[in-house]
């Protein structure tokens, strides 16, 4: 029984799992942020874009 929970204490596989969703969750946090901060403007860029192509296609 203290042999197994040893092994609890020294494994180390659920904790690296634990670390990468931490930085997963960390990541999408920011990538969420940021398209909440920049959302508005990079709308109007690509509204630009497409309207640049849409005037260059003949009718």
């Amino acid at each position: 029984m203290l042999q197994k929970i040893k092994n609890l204490v020294v494994q180390e596989e659920g904790q690296a799992l634990t670390e990468y969703g931490l930085i997963l969750a960390l990541i999408v946090a920011l990538a969420v942020g940021v398209f909440a901060a920049f959302g508005p403007k990079l709308t109007q860029v690509f509204k630009d874009i497409a309207d640049a192509i849409s005037a260059k296609i003949p009718e």
